[in-house]
């Protein structure tokens, strides 16, 4: 791992995404190295002509002036990295942060691949009513291996009901899904009775990292290299669809409240999960930015 040390104005940053103002992201790149990993386009403004995964800027930045700012506002942290990969255990830029925020009633939202967020678990609690989100697109440990150097798909299961346990709201981010891989019914059941939303999302193959999961995928699930052929060549929807249909059916007979890419923390009316499908978020996104 290539680390450098980087002076920045400022580590929060003013967000375009829906469900955040500002974003938080304590170093650029990332050790875990996701071969999907939509953020390796920081590249282009980063200068950074290393393999994604195999560097991580290590951010310093100035004391927070008037953290109280923030108070109401909703910070997320690891937008674009995430903020309790390997690097973090010596660094402990996240939890310097966290540290900074205290006292300040911010909207906190975390997302993370990694178990090490326990060891924040004291810093988090003291906010109001954060929200923390792990993302395990799949159960089979083989899969996962190939695809990161994150924590262990059982280990991120143990963060999660650890987290649930201290009544901390959790996510679990079931992306991206990858087509004939990631089986959604699976970890829905194996998660419901300790989250409060599961999120999912379609794989995206855009940039570099296209070229390398459809080679991947021809040599690890030939059987499936049609399928994916015809997602990423040819733009065809229909398998997004047909998922989304029994995503909607299965909802209706196992009682949960399922919705399209709505306001993520909606407040539940049933005793299940709030499953939100992100499917179509791409479209959506572009289709605002025209109008």
């Amino acid at each position: 791992m290539i680390v450098n040390h980087k002076d920045v104005k400022s580590v929060i940053s003013k967000s375009n995404l829906p469900i955040a103002g500002f974003t938080v992201n304590p170093y650029v790149g990332c050790a875990h190295a996701c071969k999907y990993c939509y953020a390796d386009f920081m590249k282009r403004f980063t200068g950074h002509k290393e393999e994604w995964g195999t560097f991580v800027d290590v951010k310093h930045w100035p004391q927070i002036k008037n953290p109280k700012k923030y108070d109401e506002k909703t910070i997320i942290i690891g937008s674009v990295t995430d903020p309790y990969h390997q690097c973090e255990k010596e660094f402990l830029k996240t939890r310097e942060f966290l540290e900074e925020l205290q006292g300040v009633d911010v909207n906190l939202i975390i997302t993370t691949k990694s178990s090490l967020i326990s060891r924040d678990l004291d810093l988090i609690k003291t906010f109001p009513d954060p929200i923390v989100s792990l993302s395990i697109n799949t159960l089979d440990e083989r899969f996962k291996n190939d695809m990161d150097n994150a924590s262990s798909i059982a280990d991120r299961l143990e963060t999660l009901k650890k987290f649930h346990a201290e009544g901390i709201k959790t996510v679990c981010f079931i992306s991206p899904i990858f087509p004939g891989i990631t089986d959604v019914f699976d970890i829905i059941k194996e998660v419901s009775d300790y989250v409060d939303y599961i999120w999912l999302e379609n794989l995206n193959l855009r940039g570099g990292y296209k070229k390398t999961i459809l080679e991947y995928i021809a040599e690890k699930y030939p059987k499936l290299e049609l399928l994916y052929e015809d997602i990423y060549k040819y733009k065809n929807n229909d398998y997004w669809e047909n998922l989304d249909k029994k995503l909607n059916e299965f909802a209706k007979e196992e009682g949960y409240l399922y919705i399209i890419d709505k306001e993520p923390f909606l407040i539940n009316p049933t005793d299940k999960p709030i499953l939100i499908n992100y499917f179509y978020h791409e479209k959506i996104r572009q289709s605002s930015k025209k109008k």
